[in-house]
């Protein structure tokens, strides 16, 4: 064949959803809107059937902040004319764990997903897809699903599929059920895929989920061939990467050796590799326009997690450091008020996707949540930021949990890791701990616990934040 992504600690008491209002707005909706919704108890209000936006999701694969450059067309549709959420975050930087959070709305110390080896941790009774089908929506998955999920599997919960095994060229595909090769590049058949799955809503009156999940711009970066040779911007680092005395940083980051010269170089190749990305948002916008529903689709545009270019030695993602998890988050919904270009300062996450999504489709889950409805006025004053080491082998990233504010981070190291079925062993003991001020130093560079003494550590308010960062973890 061929063709050619609340903490419930922070969370403000008493905020109040727009889903009164927007309901309001919308109320001259057709009755037909609401043919084939579930009458499944708890899920789905009445007065919000007729309302209910169609969704898209858009993940892209370890990719981070200040890469508006190649994603120019994507910033100008979702971020210029929706929301730009400024201090997002993405809770586990790993790919499974934090597409589990997507689809949850759930830390992955609730969700289970640890690592990338155990997919099948993720209750799929928690996460938005189920929801959704069974409140009568229409669902398709488009790209990656969750690392070390068996490409002859079915994903639960979606109608339709085409589920790639990563790659970039003539990739291997689940489509629907049968596992077989589509020639091309990936990030184009999936772009085809996707509008196809649109294309049905001229013919099928149901509200829509698709959540589309391109390689890009994931190692080894390989960009479309039209892209192959494209003149990036110049980049010459930023003071992390310049970092010359990492005598305050864990070991592993001691030992770190990337360069400037490699981090350029996997920068060129991202950038390279999100302009095919950028092309299929593009198409997706003018899909939505000429179907008429554009108005009313909610739609994300968020990486799983982000990525370091050299940062303190390191080319790599699972760090605590924010270029690691700091992510572009853009969210535009213009009939529910999301479509007039705003930016928007709350402390946000993974977790709270999910969330959003249900109450703007008016479904109240029966499952817990860590997150909250980007809808409301709810907030946060940090959030929580947490990743496992795999096995016990030597090196790595050890297990670490992370308080994050807008001005200051606090890191704990533990003995602990994810065994082979995914669960935390361990003694759970402190090996080692940091705290940055971000105002004054943002990269990171001078670690403010290293040879503190008590009186100071009690000056920079530790007890409270380890304290706090104790309780995050067992939310």
């Amino acid at each position: 064949m061929n063709e050619g992504n609340p903490e419930s600690s922070g969370r403000e008491p008493g905020s109040t959803s727009r889903r009164g209002f927007l309901a309001g707005s919308l109320a001259a909706a057709t009755a037909a809107a609401t043919a084939g919704l579930s009458t499944i108890p708890g899920l789905v209000s009445p007065a919000s059937a007729a309302t209910r936006p169609n969704i898209l999701v858009i993940v892209t694969d370890d990719q981070p902040k200040a890469t508006q450059w190649a994603t120019q067309k994507t910033y100008d549709w979702i971020a210029e004319q929706g929301v730009r959420f400024t201090n997002a975050h993405c809770t586990t930087p790993l790919c499974a764990p934090s597409r589990s959070s997507i689809f949850s709305g759930r830390y992955a110390h609730n969700h289970g997903v640890r690592v990338n080896a155990n997919p099948g941790n993720l209750g799929q009774n928690t996460t938005v897809q189920r929801y959704l089908t069974q409140a009568g929506y229409r669902t398709g998955l488009f790209g990656k699903y969750l690392n070390g999920w068996d490409i002859n599997a079915s994903p639960p919960h979606f109608e339709e599929w085409a589920l790639l095994k990563p790659s970039y060229v003539d990739g291997t595909y689940n489509v629907n059920g049968t596992v077989q090769t589509i020639n091309g590049y990936t990030t184009n058949v999936l772009r085809n895929r996707t509008l196809s799955f649109l294309d049905k809503a001229a013919t099928d009156t149901r509200p829509w989920f698709a959540y589309v999940a391109p390689y890009a711009p994931h190692g080894p970066n390989t960009p479309a061939a039209q892209y192959a040779d494209t003149v990036v911007p110049e980049w010459n680092g930023r003071p992390a990467v310049h970092e010359t005395d990492k005598s305050d940083k864990p070991p592993y980051v001691q030992n770190s050796t990337s360069t400037l010269a490699d981090g350029q170089a996997v920068r060129e190749r991202q950038l390279r590799t999100l302009l095919s990305v950028d092309d299929a948002v593009q198409a997706f916008r003018d899909k939505l326009v000429a179907l008429g529903q554009l108005e009313n689709t909610l739609v994300f545009y968020v990486p799983d997690n982000g990525y370091l270019w050299g940062d303190h030695g390191r080319v790599a993602k699972s760090v605590p450091y924010t270029p690691a998890h700091e992510l572009p988050f853009y969210v535009s919904w213009p009939g529910g008020g999301l479509g007039s270009g705003t930016v928007d300062n709350r402390i946000v996450g993974h977790i709270d996707i999910a969330p959003t999504i249900l109450d703007a489709a008016g479904i109240t889950p029966n499952t817990p949540q860590n997150g909250f409805s980007l809808l409301s006025s709810s907030s946060r004053d940090h959030i929580l930021t947490e990743f496992w080491k795999k096995g016990t082998a030597a090196g790595g990233v050890p297990t670490w949990a992370s308080y994050v504010s807008t001005t200051r981070q606090y890191v704990e190291y533990y003995d602990l890791h994810a065994n082979a079925s995914g669960q935390q062993a361990g003694t759970g003991q402190v090996l080692f701990r940091e705290y940055y001020d971000l105002v004054n130093d943002p990269g990171q560079l001078v670690n403010l616990l290293y040879n503190a003494t008590p009186a100071q550590e009690q000056a920079l308010g530790i007890p409270a934040l380890a304290a706090q960062l104790t309780a995050d973890r067992a939310a």
